[in-house]
């Protein structure tokens, strides 16, 4: 089958106007990442709910990569343009009623409907680029794609901490409606497709196997440990729940005629391996830029611009290195492409690992710019290989697959991270609680994210909390450290030369 982009009788597609707008639909994704990151101490300290914490990332990622795959096989099916149009909507709305919150709870509810409009937009997004541009085309603009995230995060982080330090939380997720509507436009009038009408059968079983299987996965990975111990009879049901979803699961989509998750193409190893590393540097992604602006305003009292700053260079790595990927790709290949992002991904994390309270905000930036580094050249390279290995009528799904991967990554990393992390401060807190008069719960963590709150603690108090925390997040870097040696061994797996090759 012809790609039906290029082939359109509605009109022809104007490339650099699409460019632009799908640019900024995804600029739209990218900054919602890191401004909720960095106003996340503020709003945690306004609602309340540091328990709660982790929720907040959980929940819009749960959404996000149960429709990534759904949202994927439909562009397949009815076509890029009007399911990228829903889910761009569903996404403005949520983001209207995050930023209405009036408590965590909500806020967690509203995120999740945010989530849920969020599958579409960087997947199909980044499919459309596949669509209309050429194989040897695709590793400049991927690089450009790429860009988008630096761009948004240099910018993000930035107007994230302005708008906490001088006007107000809420903005965070307003901030996105008008750069929604100008992407909605850029779609609507220069994107024109040709889509085969058909009947489709859509895989509402697997949909539904697939978020109950997710849904159960992250509740144990959230709790288990601390609120239900694990050898309690909820933690072993969600296990038994869990196993028995993903099993009907794998078994249904083996038998459906149009699956969700079609496992032929994880048959091409070198999709295989872009896939399941997707999955560990997801986890990796999620635990430095969740947590890492509660490091540098509770541990080294920073404001929320600088911490903000920490995560920026993260995300003035990853464009770098996505830019210059292009050239890598063509004069060494995925390969070896990949490897040396593996190998910045290590030595970032031991960044992370050695850093102390006494380490300065400089000393994060570091760790956040070579893990952002080795993200950009893995994956620009894994979407750039996926894309050369499969036709167009698998494209979006194979995209969203490995999307799909990344995202259960991040869905899995803040459940599990944000577990350890209130595991450990919760032991830490009780182990030392004879130390001050005052009993302090992690609930107490969030008298550290404002300097007046701050403040009024007394001495042996603020010692107590900074260090609990430090601890706590040392485990979840060491966590992260391990996902990055494992992701490097994976990596070392991609054959020296794969189908679709540009080397």
């Amino acid at each position: 089958m012809e790609n039906p982009i290029s082939n359109s009788k509605r009109g022809k597609t104007n490339r650099p106007l699409v460019l632009a707008a799908v640019m900024l639909a995804m600029f739209m994704g990218a900054i919602e990442a890191t401004i909720v990151s960095t106003a996340m101490p503020a709003i945690v300290s306004d609602l309340g709910g540091f328990t709660l914490y982790s929720w907040v990332f959980s929940a819009y990622l749960l959404m996000n990569a149960v429709t990534v795959l759904i949202y994927g096989k439909l562009s397949d099916l009815f076509g890029r343009k009007p399911i990228l149009f829903i889910g761009i909507t569903i996404f403005l709305i949520g983001s209207i009623l995050c930023g209405f919150a009036p408590s965590m709870e909500a806020l967690i509810i509203f995120r999740l409907i945010q989530g849920f409009g969020a599958g579409a937009v960087t997947p199909i997004a980044t499919t459309i680029v596949g669509d209309i541009y050429t194989a040897e085309e695709r590793a400049k603009v991927q690089g450009y794609l790429a860009s988008v995230w630096g761009i948004s995060a240099v910018t993000g982080p930035a107007v994230g901490g302005l708008l906490v330090q001088y006007v107000s939380w809420n903005y965070v997720f307003w901030i996105n409606i008008p750069l929604g509507i100008l992407s909605l436009i850029g779609i609507g009038f220069y994107l024109h497709e040709n889509v085969e009408k058909k009947k489709h059968e859509i895989d509402y079983i697997g949909a539904f196997l697939l978020t109950a299987a997710i849904s159960s996965l992250m509740f144990l990975l959230v709790e288990g440990g601390g609120r239900w111990s694990w050898d309690s009879w909820q933690v072993i049901g969600l296990i038994v729940f869990f196993l028995i979803t993903i099993s009907l699961f794998v078994y249904h989509e083996g038998r459906a005629k149009e699956p969700v998750m079609p496992f032929n193409i994880w048959k091409e190893r070198s999709i295989f391996v872009a896939n399941v590393t997707s999955l560990t540097t997801g986890i990796m992604l999620i635990g430095i830029s969740s947590f890492l602006p509660t490091f540098v305003q509770g541990v080294m009292e920073q404001t929320p611009i600088v911490a903000g700053f920490t995560l920026t260079a993260m995300s003035i790595g990853w464009p770098i290195a996505s830019t210059i990927s292009g050239k890598m790709l063509i004069s060494l290949g995925y390969r070896m492409t990949s490897l040396i992002g593996g190998v910045a991904l290590i030595i970032g994390s031991f960044v992370f690992v050695t850093m102390s309270g006494s380490s300065g905000p400089l000393w994060a930036a570091l760790g956040s710019f070579i893990v952002g580094f080795g993200m950009g050249l893995t994956s620009t390279a894994f979407i750039v290989s996926i894309q050369a290995t499969v036709s167009w009528q698998q494209r979006g799904i194979a995209t969203a697959a490995n999307m799909f991967m990344r995202n259960l990554g991040n869905t899995i990393g803040a459940a599990l991270l944000g577990g350890i992390l209130n595991n450990r401060l919760a032991n830490y807190l009780s182990g030392n609680a004879d130390t001050t008069g005052e009993k302090l719960t992690v609930d107490s963590t969030t008298l550290l994210l404002k300097e007046e709150e701050r403040s009024n603690l007394s001495q042996s108090d603020l010692e107590l909390l900074q260090e609990g925390l430090t601890q706590s997040l040392h485990w979840v870097y060491y966590v992260v450290l391990t996902f990055a040696i494992v992701s490097l061994i994976l990596i070392s797996f991609i054959p020296k030369t794969n189908k679709g090759s540009v080397s």
